[in-house]
């Protein structure tokens, strides 16, 4: 099996160009934020991020092929890089700190590209998290100085506290009632958001989280630091992987509960 660490390093380096690039743009007065068709907003530095990411795999890896949120898919093959410059957008255009970039490298397999290589870097919060494929989780400031992650050990509801977005999508997909029941179950909610509910049940902070609308690119990068740290990433559906168009993560051992209340209930 390849070790995927030459690729891993690449989306470090990568990810330390977006940064930068986000870092410098973040909470700029004459940030430009145009409204895509789909009704959710897109920052100048959503677009260069991509550019920039774009470029350099282009140079270093210009057999692969890439889907990016804001430019689409360009090139074929087994492997291909998924990317979301930006995950939190709308947070980034207001000065809250809670966004990252995703970077994950998928190959061709059954099901669809399945991801090997994530990195969700959060510079504004001053975090890293990324993960290879037979080569765990992790998170910390550089692949020199990190720390190994571990879902928790949580077997009961009642003990577990749930992270999610809001409340808007679930009502539209006529999961809502399931979705009070649960919160009602767990010991504790927090709709903290985005990429970070996911890198929280990587770490054990958070038990188990979902969303119920989604895009590849805001899973890849998500799903391999959650299955290498132990836990489990489905859709909705219980189809394992990021393919679902929404998702459900866990520790593992409350995964079939918590996609038990999230089936379709009016």
């Amino acid at each position: 099996m390849p070790d995927y660490l030459d690729d891993l390093r690449l989306a470090h380096v990568l990810a330390d160009a977006a940064d930068a690039a986000t870092m410098d743009r973040f909470k700029a007065l004459d940030l430009k934020v145009e409204t895509k068709p789909d009704m959710t907003p897109v920052s100048e530095a959503d677009k260069a991020a991509e550019e920039l990411i774009r470029g350099q795999l282009q140079r270093a890896r210009p057999r692969d092929a890439i889907l990016g949120e804001e430019y689409g898919v360009e090139g074929t093959g087994p492997r291909r890089w998924v990317v979301d410059p930006i995950d939190g957008t709308k947070n980034y255009v207001r000065g809250v700190p809670v966004w990252a970039t995703l970077i994950s490298l998928t190959e061709a397999a059954e099901g669809g590209y399945q991801p090997v290589v994530g990195v969700v870097s959060a510079p504004a919060l001053g975090r890293r998290w990324w993960a290879a494929k037979g080569h765990g989780a992790f998170t910390g400031r550089s692949l020199s100085a990190a720390t190994r992650l571990h879902v928790s050990r949580v077997s009961k509801l009642s003990d577990a506290s749930f992270a999610y977005s809001s409340l808007g999508g679930w009502e539209e997909r006529g999961r809502l009632h399931g979705f009070l029941d649960l919160t009602r179950e767990v010991w504790r909610t927090r709709a903290y958001g985005d990429f970070w509910p996911y890198m929280m049940v990587a770490e054990g902070s958070v038990d188990i989280c979902a969303e119920p609308e989604l895009s590849l690119w805001d899973m890849a990068a998500n799903a391999i630091v959650v299955t290498e740290a132990g836990g489990t990433f489905t859709g909705l559906d219980g189809r394992p992987g990021p393919h679902s168009g929404n998702a459900a993560a866990s520790n593992g051992l409350l995964h079939d509960e918590l996609l038990s209340y999230l089936s379709e209930r009016y």
